[in-house]
């Protein structure tokens, strides 16, 4: 009998040890983490961003609970971005330039594919003069393009805190052309700007150094098209050449990056070409040195070297 008894109680505790490992199994593996450095780390296609996130001491940032989207490129994506740059390899990249990088590639929240739209989002990185955030460019017409520059190849990615979106190539920071060339609202802006071989507003908009930061006041196709109109032509190549260049430069602010809330009423705009006043009564709007008025219909879009205000109305220079 005390046999059996013994017999029982090895049982029993064979079983409870048994269920014991098993309960401690499924623990373990509920608990494993799948945040999106986890993600990154565990692919080895992923390894130059690893070692990137590594270098510019991001990977504690996208291992907590704080929900992130990234857009996630791959090695190939990596070479191709050193070798555009003259980079031989990433410890030849300057540390501060790869975490704006990096955090150009970040937006705050859990953004999947099907809510992305076209227009603008806001990314972690940086402007330097104010640390405004820089936006992204969001094309949905063809699948999802940012910046005109990469495509999601693989979208919604999920992990545990936020989701990836693989992309074809990295992100570089946005300039102000960049967005120009981008957003299809200014299409013909960029038309001016080229027109001539003598005008260098493209080179000069994009250079980070002086004289940026820019302050763009971007006026719409639309604005351009009621311009031809008022001016009886036909075509932008109808306008002067002088007249458009004067045009031209009565948009670009240099050496400031002056977001919306700076702007007062009745504050006086000192631009490349001649200057213009802010109206800021029943919304932002300015009058030019021929008393035409606009609208700014969309302010502090933010690229790396300089801001852009959308105009309804093209800024004249005065014609008098």
């Amino acid at each position: 009998m005390k046999k059996k008894t013994t017999s029982i109680l090895m049982a029993i505790v064979i079983s409870l040890f048994t269920i014991t490992s098993c309960s401690d199994d499924d623990n373990s593996v509920a608990a494993a983490s799948n945040t999106i450095a986890d993600f990154v780390s565990a692919n080895s296609d992923y390894s130059s961003l690893l070692a990137a996130l590594q270098r510019a001491n991001l990977t504690s940032v996208l291992a907590g609970t704080t929900e992130y989207t990234v857009f996630a490129p791959n090695n190939a994506a990596f070479d191709a971005f050193l070798a555009a740059n003259n980079f031989a390899n990433l410890d030849e990249v300057p540390t501060s330039l790869l975490t704006q990088v990096l955090l150009n590639h970040v937006v705050s929240g859990t953004n999947n594919a099907a809510s992305l739209s076209t227009g603008y989002i806001e990314t972690l990185a940086e402007e330097a003069t104010t640390g405004n955030n820089l936006n992204m460019y969001v094309n949905t017409a063809s699948g999802v393009s940012l910046n005109g520059q990469s495509s999601v190849t693989t979208p919604d990615i999920s992990v545990d805190n936020g989701i990836i979106h693989a992309v074809s190539s990295v992100i570089g920071l946005p300039t102000v052309v960049t967005f120009a060339t981008a957003d299809s609202t200014f299409g013909i802006l960029v038309q001016a700007l080229t027109r001539e071989n003598t005008f260098t507003y493209v080179s000069t908009l994009s250079t980070t150094g002086t004289p940026a930061p820019f302050t763009v006041f971007a006026p719409t196709d639309a604005a351009f098209g009621d311009l031809l109109t008022e001016l009886g032509v036909m075509s932008l190549g109808d306008i002067a050449t002088a007249t458009l260049e004067a045009t031209l430069n009565t948009h670009v602010v240099s050496g400031a990056n002056v977001l919306a809330g700076t702007l007062t009423d009745g504050m006086t705009v000192n631009t490349l070409g001649d200057n213009f006043t802010i109206n800021t009564v029943d919304g932002a709007s300015f009058t030019d040195l021929n008393d035409r008025t606009g609208d700014i219909i969309v302010t502090d879009v933010q690229a790396v070297n300089g801001v852009i205000h959308v105009v309804n109305k093209v800024i004249l220079p005065d014609l008098n």
